[in-house]
């Protein structure tokens, strides 16, 4: 099979696992929806943001491999209200009523990092039945964070939006009520800490859904709502006029002119072999991401296992370390050192290409100090303040994983191919590495290693491994914000570039370049 040929049927089958994502809760759920009037998730966000301007969907894979809907039961993402770049999260009703499960905490807990981080203005779509309550265990004392995170948006001056559709009940109250700007839906939405059965059980009191928290009374009566809709389209009306009047301007660097590639981005199909141990060369995928195909590079005589250089993306400069051959080396570990410092110099954002199989092992290689040098260019990646970018495109394997800035590393956002794996080390390596040690174990104990059995378990770990490592296991769990064809990175780190420059680039480090 062909690289691109292989590519394409890792596509198709993204294409069905986003499917599961896009259907909600299924056609009787989004038909019973429909049938009370109200638009489903997307369609919201669609009418919400401007008018053929893109959205980038992030974590749309949460909760794969689990025992909940993909999707997590929320969308969210970064789409363009009035010109203002915006994080915007919404529930989808039409999955379990909107019901939020531990992956619904991970992925809207990640959406208000990103908010914070890159200094994007926060709006809730909100229809929720509230926690899952059969997984309250694992979603009501971390859930706190949701509600933490609002008041800490609000406090750094990145302004904080919801629109009320239907139910924001018990702890999900406090969504509106903590965020700064509110709107409800006229006799849809219901805002209340108890309903009306809560209360009667707790106080005797009778009461009714719109007495106790119906939008009308908090318009009117509470004051909990600033703005009353007379239906979802005025919401959201309503919304886009609340976002227009922030007056809110960006704060980073403004892009240069930019030049389309000269290269086509169709033959990014065709560079990422199935079998992840051949290598290929990173500039074939720079030259299709880049403006005008041009990549100006670095130490290219030195280090040659890792290509690093400057270039643009749509308008943003950019420094980018790709690897070339897997191996990090001795050499390729002093020179990435050395580019990160010279890009937080000039305060230009880094974009890392993962395809590492890790810090090489052997005896020349740690009498030559790799785990100093692999340990110099982790700390220059911790360190550095500028905003780093991750796509992976291959292998991500043991500690190159943490060289390349992958997600313990806090990259401002991190993006995986299909072609992508992850894990501390590839199956065959790991599966026998465990039989190494078992035989060893079974000779220090004077018994016969029993060889079928080894056999076993070494398939077994190694299909293990296998399914622990491939993209959509890990988006799944949220260690990356999406899985994306690659014919698409430039327009996704395009995006990502323009919304980390919402915020002023951090003030640079304390030292000056170290040469290796």
């Amino acid at each position: 099979m062909s690289n691109r040929e292989a590519m394409l049927a890792k596509l198709a089958e993204l294409s069905g696992e986003l499917a599961k994502a896009t259907e909600g809760g299924g056609p009787k759920y989004v038909e019973r929806h429909r049938r009370r009037g109200k638009l489903l998730a997307r369609e919201r966000i669609e009418l919400l943001i401007d008018p053929d301007s893109p959205f980038l969907e992030l974590s749309p894979l949460a909760a794969w491999g689990s025992d909940f809907p993909v999707g997590a039961s929320v969308v969210t993402g970064i789409g363009v209200i009035e010109g203002v770049e915006c994080l915007i999260t919404a529930n989808d009703p039409t999955v379990r009523g909107g019901a939020s499960n531990p992956w619904t905490l991970k992925k809207t807990l990640r959406a208000a990092d990103i908010a914070l981080q890159n200094r994007l203005p926060y709006v809730n779509l909100v229809e929720s039945g509230g926690a899952d309550l059969p997984t309250q265990k694992e979603i009501f004392i971390p859930g706190g964070r949701i509600f933490r995170d609002l008041t800490r948006l609000s406090a750094a001056g990145i302004p904080t939006i919801a629109l009320v559709f239907g139910n924001s009940t018990a702890g999900g109250a406090y969504v509106p009520g903590m965020s700064d700007h509110v709107v409800m839906v006229k006799e849809r939405a219901k805002v209340f800490l108890g309903g009306p059965p809560l209360v009667k059980m707790a106080t005797g009191e009778e009461s009714d859904d719109e007495s106790l928290g119906g939008a009308e009374m908090h318009a009117r009566v509470s004051g909990l709502a600033d703005y009353l809709a007379a239906d979802e389209h005025d919401a959201l009306r309503i919304g886009r006029s609340i976002v227009r009047s922030l007056n809110w301007r960006k704060l980073g660097a403004e892009p240069r002119a930019v030049r389309e590639p000269v290269l086509p981005a169709d033959d990014l199909l065709d560079i990422v072999p199935e079998d992840l141990r051949r290598p290929f060369d990173p500039r074939e995928v720079i030259l299709r991401i880049t403006d005008g195909s041009q990549f100006e590079e670095f130490k290219p005589l030195y280090g040659g296992s890792l290509v690093t250089g400057w270039a643009a993306i749509h308008g943003f400069p950019v420094g980018i370390l790709a690897n070339a051959r897997g191996v990090l080396f001795s050499e390729e570990s002093q020179k990435a050192t050395q580019f990160i410092q010279l890009a937080n110099q000039t305060r230009t954002p880094l974009l890392f290409l993962q395809n590492t199989t890790g810090y090489m092992v052997g005896k020349d290689y740690e009498q030559r100090g790799i785990i100093k040098h692999g340990a110099m260019m982790i700390n220059a990646v911790s360190n550095s303040t500028v905003p780093h970018l991750t796509v992976v495109m291959g292998a991500s394997y043991g500690a190159g994983n943490y060289g390349m800035c992958g997600r313990a590393y806090d990259p401002r956002f991190l993006f995986s191919w299909p072609s992508a794996k992850s894990a501390v080390m590839g199956p065959a390596q790991l599966a026998g590495v465990l039989s190494i040690v078992g035989r060893a174990a079974a000779e220090a104990r004077g018994q016969v290693y029993d060889e079928e059995a080894d056999a076993a378990m070494r398939a077994m770990v190694e299909a293990q491994i296998e399914a622990e490592s491939l993209p959509f296991f890990l988006s799944g769990r949220l260690y990356d914000d999406g899985v994306i064809d690659p014919r698409d990175t430039r327009t996704v780190l395009g995006v990502c570039l323009s919304a980390v420059n919402s915020a002023p680039l951090p003030a640079p480090s304390g030292f000056g370049v170290f040469r290796p």
